[in-house]
């Protein structure tokens, strides 16, 4: 018969052969700080969610905004987070976040930055 170890705090496991934990709080620990890792990282993309919403909010004042690709940069936006895409009837691509959202205009330097009106 293999030995077989906790998974949380590596004692021997005795009893059941199928057992992966040698208590409920070993079970409960280990399954405990799984979800806090995944939560985590939840948390760090919600951030970043919450602050390139919170820029698109401060340069978008009039429901319209131009404003430079350098601009959105250098306040610290990240380009690479949105919450969804939304192509219009002319095929323009706007990228959201939450209810603000941009598209790119002059090949990628000027941005548009809308606030939602019924897009979606």
């Amino acid at each position: 018969m293999k030995i077989k170890y906790c998974l949380k705090c590596k004692t021997i496991i005795e009893g059941r052969v199928d057992k992966t934990f040698c208590s409920d709080y070993c079970r409960s620990a280990y399954n405990n700080n799984k979800r806090s890792e995944i939560k985590k990282t939840i948390r760090e993309i919600d951030k970043i969610l919450h602050g390139n919403l919170q820029i698109l909010r401060q340069l978008n004042l009039s429901g319209k905004t131009k404003v430079s690709k350098s601009q959105l940069s250098k306040a610290g936006f990240y380009f690479n987070y949105f919450t969804n895409l939304y192509t219009a009837k002319n095929g323009n691509i706007y990228y959201f976040c939450y209810d603000y959202g941009y598209r790119y205009l002059n090949e990628k330097n000027e941005i548009l930055v809308v606030k939602k009106e019924g897009y979606i």
